[in-house]
């Protein structure tokens, strides 16, 4: 029973969400992650107008990823790791290995929220080694993400080259990747979203800093 609540909040809230980062006319820009390390993180929050192209392609996002709305073994099964811990305002990252390119029904990255032993999914980001020249979606807005290496427990360091990684994480976990400078596309679509659609940052994830 408590599973359908929450799902059932959980399509509520993505509902809200869409339609008030739809329907807004404009909101400031948060241009930086609060955590030191993530000072390179930045993004635009101006939500997009609506656009039959928009809500189309939302939709065909919301049904691809809705059996991940709040089962992240689900998308563990499909091939998502965790790629970074709570990120304040953000999220947990967890990365596919196996998807590449931009296909809106396949999110290369799945953001969660966590509550106790509850995950709920808010976003789904697209990543590019530089600013698309045709955005994938109408008037995407774009983030950042700095040069880092990820370790298997979610850790990230920044790093400018693979060879500054270290082989484990502080706490011993094994090194995975690195890569360079990212652009990131995030797309609130399973959680509102007042500073926009497609903000790197939420303030209503903000309860879920703690992780």
């Amino acid at each position: 029973m408590r599973r359908v609540l929450l799902l059932n909040v959980v399509v509520l809230a993505a509902v809200v969400g869409v339609a008030a980062a739809l329907a807004s006319t404009g909101a400031g820009p948060r241009d930086a992650a609060p955590a030191a390390s993530m000072a390179g993180m930045a993004g635009m929050a101006s939500p997009s107008p609506t656009t039959p192209a928009l809500v189309d392609a939302l939709a065909k996002a919301r049904l691809a990823t809705a059996k991940y709305a709040t089962d992240l073994e689900a998308a563990k099964a499909d091939g998502y790791q965790i790629i970074t811990k709570m990120i304040p305002d953000m999220g947990f990252h967890f990365l596919n290995m196996k998807v590449s390119g931009f296909d809106v029904t396949k999110p290369p990255i799945l953001v969660y929220e966590k509550r106790d032993s509850n995950w709920q999914l808010a976003a789904l980001e697209w990543v590019f080694p530089e600013k698309p020249a045709t955005p994938p979606l109408p008037d995407a807005q774009y983030g950042s993400f700095p040069a880092a290496c990820h370790y298997a427990d979610g850790t990230f360091i920044p790093a400018a080259s693979q060879e500054a990684c270290a082989k484990t994480s502080p706490d011993g976990a094994a090194f995975t990747f690195w890569h360079p400078n990212l652009v990131t596309l995030h797309v609130w679509i399973w959680y509102p979203n007042p500073s926009g659609l497609y903000a790197s940052m939420n303030p209503y994830v903000h309860p879920f800093n703690a992780g």
